[in-house]
């Protein structure tokens, strides 16, 4: 008897030791982007991939492959770095981005252009040099601004540094355009900068 006492409170606190495992809360920081619309990834310790990842565009198009292949000689016309967010469902413009807003054409850093010569837009010579770029949406056109507050994060603005500002119409893109794009279209007279997201599309020509 003594024996089947005993054998049942081992077993009595064994099972008072079996309690489950507590799920450990993760250690990694929150880091705050402008659209947090993925899970970060889990398996990577370092930086997760924005949402919103950079990309660049020169005209000539493709000028650094065509550089190192010998199909291009001296320096580019010009050059934008820029972030591409994507629509995700959302309203965008006259929602997300407000008309007569000024907006960061794109996300996280300010958009830049750079102009390795002067140009001319809308009969205004714009110096050589490196530029912001930004837009305040209309429901028929976009005003297109050059700043000169370089490297600076979303959109500090102050128009005493603004350069240059250019109504441009909008217009309906032929598609629905799920990431924000801009694109270089060569012309008779130099290029269009092509700005596309949603259902719009908005055209700067640059001559040179």
């Amino acid at each position: 008897m003594k024996y089947t006492l005993l054998s049942v409170c081992i077993l009595a606190l064994g099972a008072c030791g079996d309690k489950p495992a507590q799920t450990q809360a993760s250690s990694q920081p929150n880091v705050i982007r402008d659209s947090n619309l993925v899970k970060k990834e889990a398996a990577n310790p370092y930086v997760p991939v924005d949402v919103s990842p950079m990309d660049m565009l020169y005209y000539p198009t493709d000028y650094p492959v065509k550089k190192m292949n010998e199909q291009a000689k001296g320096s580019p016309v010009a050059r934008v770095i820029y972030s591409r967010p994507h629509r995700g469902g959302r309203t965008l413009f006259g929602g997300l981005v407000q008309w007569g807003q000024p907006w960061r054409l794109g996300a996280n850093e300010a958009t830049e252009v750079e102009f390795f010569q002067p140009v001319i837009v809308q009969k205004k010579r714009i110096e050589k040099g490196r530029y912001v770029l930004y837009a305040i949406p209309f429901q028929d056109h976009w005003t297109l601004v050059l700043n000169s507050n370089l490297f600076s994060w979303g959109l500090k603005l102050n128009p005493q540094d603004d350069v240059a500002r250019f109504d441009e119409p909008s217009t309906a893109a032929p598609q629905l355009i799920e990431y924000f794009t801009m694109d270089f279209e060569k012309t008779a007279s130099g290029v269009d900068l092509i700005m596309a997201w949603e259902n719009t599309e908005v055209r700067l020509p640059i001559q040179f």
